[in-house]
């Protein structure tokens, strides 16, 4: 399970097997089910997530009961409410599994230690940073700027497994529209 964790790091910077045992012993595995959380809003957060395998949804709900998801972490994604993470506050947003999943997850305390011990790591995690803002900024774009029709055939393009593994009604939460719309889109 930790090979995974070695190789998705050794994309961007190579690592001595004494670096990775090292950073191995900062992390802790877990085996979650579909449907259990492993953030709920208003909760301490006090983990960052490397997904192994399954299917997780970061989400938040509105005053009206109605889901956002800020998006589905995949194999090989990091995910957690950041916000809450990094400045140790309560949680704004929910992460639950959509499938059953294989997690490896590390506290900001332990992140700083590795940080301290090994320059590299902080590089990687910049890295994925810039990556994962870029993105962000793209789906903001998207979601002010194009028609439904145009987010969901770049969904496709992006994350053609997706739509085989969520329902239609997540899908829409997703793009930003009702499940009719959704519908129509597809068919």
């Amino acid at each position: 399970m930790y090979t995974k964790l070695r190789a998705h790091i050794e994309q961007i910077v190579p690592l001595t097997d004494d670096e990775f045992a090292l950073i191995q012993s900062h992390f802790h595995y877990r085996k979650v089910r579909k449907h259990q959380y492993l953030i709920q809003e208003g909760d301490s957060v006090v983990y960052s997530y490397f997904v192994l395998s399954g299917l997780l949804k970061l989400s938040s709900v509105d005053a009206n009961d109605k889901e956002h998801i800020l998006h589905f972490a995949m194999d090989d994604w990091w995910v957690s409410d950041y916000q809450a993470y990094f400045t140790r506050s309560r949680a704004t947003m929910s992460l639950d599994c959509l499938e059953d999943a294989e997690v490896l997850y590390i506290s900001l305390d332990d992140d700083n230690k590795l940080f301290a011990a090994l320059p590299k790591l902080e590089h990687f995690f910049w890295k994925k940073s810039q990556s994962s803002y870029i993105a962000s900024q793209q789906r903001i774009l998207s979601l002010l700027s194009t028609s439904a029709k145009e987010r969901y055939e770049q969904l496709l393009k992006q994350y053609p497994s997706l739509v085989q593994r969520v329902n239609k009604t997540l899908i829409a939460s997703y793009l930003g529209v009702s499940r009719e719309t959704l519908s129509r889109l597809s068919s």
